[in-house]
């Protein structure tokens, strides 16, 4: 992570930075932290930093993914709206996006709010993608993928707050 070089100075009246220093001292963070947490949830940044760490290592994709499930899992609501209003890397390759978005979409669809525009501009793979080589277990990954997944062609077992 870059190291801040950047200043952002605001106005505010005395009661306001005394709500605000008080506000952060009760969270153990001082002004800046507290200011920067408000406008940039955790989420956000750390969504931004598994996508690019798929684009940069798809061969640790299974850990990062388990950590994106992880994120998109302890989010409330208005912070994984703010987490995945950007989308991942453009670079990102097709399963990979595909992936992303089916995790976002499936979040999203658990907690009943229009996941982002992003998502749909991901074109769905051209072939099925299965989360297993055992033909035997084909079938039923069929039958039991999440739908959000099933749109894209990738055919898993687990989905958002699963664990395997």
């Amino acid at each position: 992570m870059r190291g801040k070089d950047q200043q952002l100075q605001i106005r505010v009246t005395a009661a306001e930075k005394a709500a605000i220093q008080r506000a952060a001292a009760q969270a153990q963070m001082d002004m800046s932290q507290w200011v920067l947490g408000k406008l940039l949830p955790r989420g956000v940044e750390r969504f931004g930093q598994l996508t690019s760490a798929l684009d940069k290592d798809p061969t640790s994709a299974r850990y990062t993914l388990a950590e994106l499930n992880d994120l998109l899992t302890s989010l409330g609501t208005t912070a994984l709206i703010a987490a995945v209003a950007a989308p991942p890397p453009r670079t990102l390759n097709s399963y990979l996006a595909n992936y992303v978005a089916a995790m976002v979409e499936t979040a999203m669809h658990e907690r009943g709010i229009q996941p982002p525009d992003w998502t749909a501009a991901v074109a769905p793979l051209a072939r099925p993608e299965f989360a297993t080589d055992l033909s035997s277990l084909r079938l039923y990954l069929l039958l039991s993928a999440p739908p959000a997944f099933r749109r894209r062609n990738i055919f898993v077992d687990a989905s958002i707050g699963d664990r395997v």
